[in-house]
């Protein structure tokens, strides 16, 4: 509604305020607007902040004709005030400041992640279980047309055609040689194994049965750890993979236990939580460790056929032999032999 100034009349009715035009359509505000919600429509306060008035100073009128010009469009429904327009302008700029901070950040934090060790990562760093650091093991090649220990077609006595001295497991990084299981070039003595066992009467005994198996060779190593554990591995040489499961089974150990006791422990059975897992293809293990009440130190120890060899691992430690080193050291020493 316009206003008529050719024939001002103040005596019949309050004069009409003094308003713009009325719009034919909603005015347009000077930023774009956030989408008004059911809330901003009924008036309701945001937090911290006051109801709008619906129009500007200037209009004049009461919530009811005097509002079309900026608090309602022609439809009734309210639409959004420029001052508002401009706040909601201000926080949207903050937020986007803000996302961009954090994400040049971010970016920062992952490239510097990406460019770092797992170990020096906090949190990431992946925690020892008790494993040692071997050197990468390699097989010694095999003669031109030699089949391998477990080839049943072609090698039925299961003969390792490979230098047994180079079949011994080589010694973790970081440890100390035991100098005692050197031997001459590289032969260890029967009389040196046997001080592997606690009784001289019993001594004698394991020469007998080695003798009448037909004992070839003792190939042995031994080594100390950081931690104090003491390693020995001896690889004995018979004719036949049948002869050498044969002392694995009869002549050295029975379904219990060793049929004869190493220095340094006392009581010993068969380590029936030795995981499968654990175990080599084609290589006969059987898994020994020493029962509490131990003495001074505790012993594990096993016994692996495969082939024509038979092999005595024994490792001792202070206080605990520890599972992990031992597990891993039978299963590499088995891998090396199959």
């Amino acid at each position: 509604m316009t206003t008529d100034t050719n024939h001002p009349d103040t005596s019949a009715a309050p004069a009409e305020p003094t308003s713009p035009a009325e719009p034919t359509s909603p005015a347009e505000p000077t930023f774009p607007a956030e989408p008004t919600g059911a809330a901003e429509a009924a008036g309701v306060t945001e937090p911290g902040g006051s109801v709008e008035p619906a129009g500007e100073a200037g209009a004049g009128g009461g919530a009811g004709a005097g509002e079309c010009a900026d608090g309602a469009g022609l439809d009734g429904v309210p639409s959004q005030s420029p001052k508002k327009d401009r706040r909601v302008l201000r926080a949207a700029l903050r937020w986007v400041s803000v996302v961009s901070v954090f994400a040049v950040a971010g970016a920062g934090t992952a490239y510097g992640v990406t460019r770092l060790d797992r170990t020096d990562v906090p949190g990431l760093a992946t925690h020892s279980d008790g494993r040692w650091a071997y050197p990468a093991l390699v097989r010694p090649p095999l003669p031109s047309g030699s089949p391998g220990p477990n080839d049943q077609v072609r090698n039925p006595a299961g003969t390792h055609f490979s230098d047994l001295r180079e079949l011994v497991l080589p010694a973790p990084k970081g440890a100390t040689a035991d100098s005692s299981l050197k031997g001459t070039d590289g032969w260890l003595a029967t009389g040196t194994f046997l001080k592997e066992f606690t009784l001289a009467s019993e001594r004698e005994d394991i020469r007998q049965r080695l003798t009448d198996n037909g004992l070839r060779h003792i190939a042995a190593r031994g080594w100390t750890t950081a931690d104090g554990t003491h390693t020995r591995v001896y690889l004995l040489q018979f004719d036949t993979a049948a002869v050498a499961e044969h002392m694995l089974s009869d002549e050295l150990t029975s379904y219990e236990a060793p049929l004869y006791r190493t220095r340094g422990g006392d009581v010993y059975e068969r380590d029936l939580d030795y995981p499968v897992a654990a175990r080599a293809d084609d290589v006969h293990t059987a898994a020994i460790r020493e029962v509490k009440p131990y003495g001074a130190e505790q012993v594990r120890e096993a016994y692996l056929a495969s082939g024509d060899a038979l092999a005595l691992i024994v490792q001792s430690r202070k206080g605990r032999a520890l599972a992990v080193p031992f597990q891993q050291t039978v299963v590499l020493q088995g891998e090396l032999l199959d």
